[in-house]
């Protein structure tokens, strides 16, 4: 159906619901003539091929929880676990037993001390 026809099809329904249907028309033509345009406008795009559209929806990003106060999350958690592990290897690599060098205490204290701070640092960020 054309436009004229569906334009001549609403003015013809108007006649004969008359003044109380006014609005109902209106926006049935209108939706009509706007499916019209978007047909056009896809055929002038695409070169009258319907584009793909996918039947699926795309899900929606999860929204993210606000952190309860005074529990740690989960990346707190893994950045305090991981350093504490590198800290110990990092330890153990200085002090084996085969280094013998003078002043190794002063150099697993500054491991620890480093990897505090930063736990630190990332904790006060966090909150």
């Amino acid at each position: 159906m054309s436009i004229r026809d569906e334009v001549r099809a609403s003015a013809a329904a108007h006649r004969d619901l008359g003044p109380g249907y006014d609005t109902a028309v209106a926006e049935g033509l209108v939706e009509r003539i706007g499916e019209e345009i978007d047909r056009r406008v896809d055929a002038r795009l695409y070169g009258g091929q319907v584009p793909y559209t996918d039947p699926q929806p795309r899900p929606q990003p999860r929204l993210r929880r606000e952190p309860l106060p005074g529990r740690l999350g989960f990346g707190t958690v893994v950045l305090a676990l991981g350093s504490m592990s590198l800290a110990v290897g990092a330890s153990a690599a200085v002090l084996h037993p085969g280094t013998g060098q003078a002043g190794t205490q002063w150099l697993v204290a500054l491991i620890w001390l480093v990897i505090g701070a930063i736990n630190i640092a990332y904790a006060r960020h966090r909150w």
